[in-house]
C-alpha cells in the first residue's frame, strides 16, 4: 500500500544523512561494510524496512552485527531513520531502493543474512511472480549470500507461507527452524510495528509463522 506523500520529508529526511542512503546505491556495491565503524562484523539486510521498529530494535539487541534496510518508499523510511538516530545506533542504515534491482547494487556473497518481514502476499496466482519468496528472488539471495548465509522469513499469512515453504524446498534451501505459532514459543522475536499493533488488537493475528533457512549452492538446484 502507498502512503500519501508528504513533500516536506523530501527536506526533513536529510537531518538523519548519517544513517540513510538516497542515490548513488551501485557505488556501495561489493563495499557495504565499509559504511560501518566496524566492517568486520556480520551483514544483515532487511527486505522492506517500514518505519523501522525491526531494524532499530535488532541493531540494538545485536551490536554484534551491522544492518542495513531496504525501503522503498520515502515516506516511511524517513521514520526509520528517524528511529536509528534517536537511539544512536552505529551499526544500522537505511536505503531507499526497490529490491527488484538488489543485484545492481549487492555484490555476490556479500550479504551474512536477510530479513523479509510481513511482505505483501500478492494473493492472487498471477502475481505469485512479485511475492519475496518467489523462485526467482531466492536465486536472488542466494547469489548474494555468503556460504552458511541465511533468510529469516515471518508473516502472518497462511497462503504465503504455505507457497513459501514449497518455494523453499523446491529451490534447494535447508529449512532450520520453522515455527506455526511464534508468539506462543520462547524464540527471541524483534516485532514490526504491523506484527505489534495486530498481535496486540486480535487474538485471531496470534499465529505468526517463521522460517529460518540456509542458503543454498546457487549453482545448483535442489
Amino acid at each position: 500500500m502507498r502512503l500519501r506523500r508528504k513533500p516536506w520529508i523530501d527536506e526533513a529526511i536529510h537531518e538523519y544523512d548519517s544513517h540513510v542512503i538516497l542515490e548513488n546505491h551501485e557505488a556501495h556495491k561489493g563495499k557495504w561494510r565499509e559504511m560501518f565503524e566496524d566492517p568486520t562484523k556480520p551483514l544483515y539486510f532487511e527486505l522492506g524496512t517500514g518505519k523501522g521498529r525491526f531494524i532499530a530494535g535488532m541493531a540494538e539487541t545485536h551490536p554484534e552485527a551491522n544492518f542495513v534496510g531496504f525501503e522503498v518508499q520515502l515516506g516511511v523510511l524517513y521514520y526509520a531513520a528517524q528511529k536509528i538516530f534517536e537511539r544512536n545506533l552505529p551499526n544500522a542504515k537505511v536505503s531507499l531502493f526497490d529490491i527488484a534491482g538488489i543485484e545492481d547494487v549487492v555484490a555476490p556473497e556479500e550479504i551474512d543474512r536477510f530479513y523479509i518481514n510481513f511482505c505483501d502476499p500478492w494473493p492472487k496466482a498471477r502475481h505469485a511472480k512479485r511475492r519475496l519468496t518467489y523462485r526467482t528472488f531466492l536465486d536472488r539471495y542466494a547469489r548474494l549470500l555468503k556460504p552458511q548465509g541465511e533468510i529469516h522469513f515471518k508473516t502472518d499469512n497462511e497462503g504465503l507461507f504455505l507457497f513459501s515453504l514449497e518455494e523453499f524446498k523446491e529451490c534447494g534451501w535447508t529449512l532450520k527452524n520453522v515455527t506455526y505459532d511464534l508468539h506462543s514459543t520462547d524464540t527471541p522475536n524483534v516485532m514490526t510495528e504491523y506484527e505489534e499493533k495486530f498481535s496486540k488488537k486480535d487474538s485471531r493475528f496470534s499465529a505468526w509463522k517463521q522460517l529460518n533457512l540456509r542458503r543454498r549452492n546457487y549453482g545448483a538446484k535442489g
